[in-house]
């Protein structure tokens, strides 16, 4: 029952929290660029208008792709939430991105066509280490379990700090920010329009926002797995590194799609790898850190 509880409180909160985020994001890039910005609702209201336009269907695929995307999204979240298996979420979670990226290769413009295949690259670059970051947690805490990481009686940054760095790098690229804004972007400067989301309006790009909103809390939500210990401490690292990544948006360039693979793979090698290895071969040594279920 109290699984449930979660599950459900995930798919209706979720999307309340990560527009909110959405709003506070706005209005502290329009302070650190000197703008008052919008009140921190107006992505509700955003939303809210385009519900309310005509939906415009390019091809009826796009649309079954999409709606698959918001569901697997909100399926992941209900399954981690719930204490689910840390890689069924995980592989859940890439095949909701794997449906968004089919959405763009089947409308006709080409700047669509183009984020999809960026976005497809950027996949390449993330998921070694958002798999590596399972497997380290499984080797700190002997199970698979979000609830039983969760439970983990110690700080998982203790053991993991290379992967940590390593999916505060990844973060980037899932929350689709400066320097890795490849496949679509906020920014108005952006050579590929809106990207994979070009021929998306109305009711359709809302449902891409919504499914943004909950694609967010889940990504904050796997950061939590770091700190769950300790829940005060964790809310201060989440809105650190929530401030960080506006503040790397702000202040960078968008990169190149080949420097952008180069680099996070050599982040992912340095830290991730290097993590993995260290927590190996002290398991093989026989001096596993404290706390560490063989």
């Amino acid at each position: 029952m109290i699984q449930v509880i979660f599950a459900a409180g995930f798919v209706v909160i979720a999307p309340f929290a990560g527009g909110m985020l959405a709003g506070l994001d706005r209005i502290i890039t329009a302070r650190m660029q000197g703008r008052k910005g919008p009140p921190i609702i107006q992505p509700f209201w955003d939303v809210a208008k385009l519900l309310r336009k005509e939906n415009l269907i390019i091809s009826r695929y796009q649309q079954i792709y999409l709606y698959c995307f918001l569901i697997f999204t909100v399926f992941t979240g209900a399954l981690f939430f719930s204490g689910g298996d840390f890689l069924i979420v995980l592989f859940a979670f890439t095949l909701a991105d794997i449906f968004f990226i089919m959405s763009g290769f089947v409308a006709n413009s080409p700047y669509s066509h183009i984020g999809s295949e960026r976005e497809l690259i950027q996949m390449m670059a993330h998921e070694p280490v958002v798999l590596l970051s399972a497997v380290g947690m499984y080797i700190v805490t002997g199970n698979f379990h979000v609830s039983a990481i969760a439970g983990y009686p110690e700080p998982l940054l203790v053991f993991l700090p290379g992967i940590f760095i390593s999916f505060i790098f990844i973060l980037l690229m899932k929350l689709r920010k400066s320097p890795f804004d490849l496949s679509m972007s906020h920014h108005a400067h952006q050579e590929l329009v809106r990207g994979i989301i070009t021929e998306y309006s109305g009711r359709t790009l809302a449902i891409v926002e919504i499914s943004h909103w909950y694609e967010n809390v889940l990504l904050f939500s796997f950061l939590y797995l770091f700190f769950a210990s300790s829940p005060i401490i964790s809310a201060v690292i989440l809105l650190l590194v929530f401030f960080l990544q506006i503040l790397i948006d702000n202040s960078t360039s968008r990169l190149k799609y080949e420097a952008a693979l180069k680099v996070s793979w050599m982040v992912t090698i340095g830290f991730g790898v290097l993590n993995i290895l260290i927590l190996a071969l002290l398991k093989n040594l026989g001096a596993m850190p404290a706390g560490i279920v063989p």
